[in-house]
């Protein structure tokens, strides 16, 4: 009996160069609409959905058998959202691996102890300790200055360890007695880590608050009695000043409506309020800690 393949055999990520081999598909029928190009040779069919976890699946059908998947594309696979579909999937291989590179997959060569990940989709995926780590040194080689790498890693190592799959005691220990690239940044990222935060915007601002001199409490809490009347994004509860994150969705006609009001109650009870847009965080943080500091000679003159 002759076998017979055909194209809708094809289910999940492939390699276009076995699939032909195999007769499932033809050169032409992969370039048609049916099949949608992950990477090059890598295949995926066009009804699925593209994510990040999809592209990690066909990032595994070309990485040698010894990468580990980690960073920020572990951390997405693990329910952490912190890559966006078409971002960079990240792995780390040994340091005498010759892979990529390979347009689409960012490899950083380090050692990685076997007990630092575990078996996924015939590659490996790192660890709960590992990714935390990880998510740090991905900064190493240096590329951007000192601030950015840690307005950068900060927000996402908050983000993971609110998620609770990993400890911060664990990560510090992670960090114990360690000699890789970019470590001195990677411990300095833990000491401003804030798993409280509950966006990344919020983090990155309490860092650059942190960076002017600051000691911002998260999501602080303002209580009459045991009842919670307002929540700030972040407070320096001693000059009684709170600094909000304004994102997009807080545009929307009903919300801002909400936010007025808010902060209108706020200043009536003696809070100064400094709102920072998105726009404004994308721009040189000196200014916001200017208007930071302002109000502070303000409340102690």
């Amino acid at each position: 009996m002759v076998k017979t393949t055909h194209p809708e055999d094809l289910t999940d990520v492939f390699r276009g160069s076995v699939a032909r081999a195999e007769g499932y598909v033809t050169a032409g029928q992969l370039r048609g609409p049916r099949f949608r190009r992950l990477f090059q040779d890598v295949y995926a069919p066009a009804h699925l959905p593209v994510t990040h976890e999809l592209r990690c699946r066909g990032a595994a059908l070309l990485v040698p058998k010894d990468a580990v998947l980690t960073g920020r594309s572990a951390a997405t696979v693990l329910g952490v959202d912190l890559a966006k579909p078409h971002d960079p999937v990240e792995f780390v291989v040994p340091e005498e691996s010759r892979f990529g590179p390979i347009k689409g997959i960012h490899v950083r060569r380090t050692a990685v102890k076997r007990r630092e990940s575990r078996p996924w989709h015939g590659i490996r995926i790192a660890r709960p300790s590992r990714i935390a780590l990880d998510l740090l040194l991905r900064h190493s080689p240096r590329t951007r200055g000192w601030v950015r790498r840690l307005r950068i890693a900060v927000p996402d190592l908050d983000a993971f360890l609110r998620s609770r799959l990993v400890s911060r005691a664990t990560v510090e220990r992670s960090l114990f007695r360690r000699r890789n690239r970019g470590i001195r940044l990677a411990r300095h990222a833990l000491t401003l880590s804030d798993a409280r935060a509950e966006s990344p915007p919020e983090s990155e601002l309490r860092v650059i608050l942190r960076v002017g001199g600051f000691d911002p409490t998260p999501q602080y809490s303002i209580r009459r009695g045991r009842k919670e009347i307002a929540r700030l994004d972040l407070a320096l509860a001693d000059s009684k000043t709170a600094i909000e994150y304004d994102g997009r969705w807080h545009l929307e006609q009903l919300q801002t409506k909400l936010d007025t009001a808010r902060r209108r109650w706020l200043t009536s009870t003696g809070w100064h309020v400094i709102v920072v847009t998105a726009e404004q965080l994308a721009e040189d943080y000196r200014k916001i800690l200017e208007e930071v500091r302002a109000a502070h000679r303000r409340r102690w003159a």
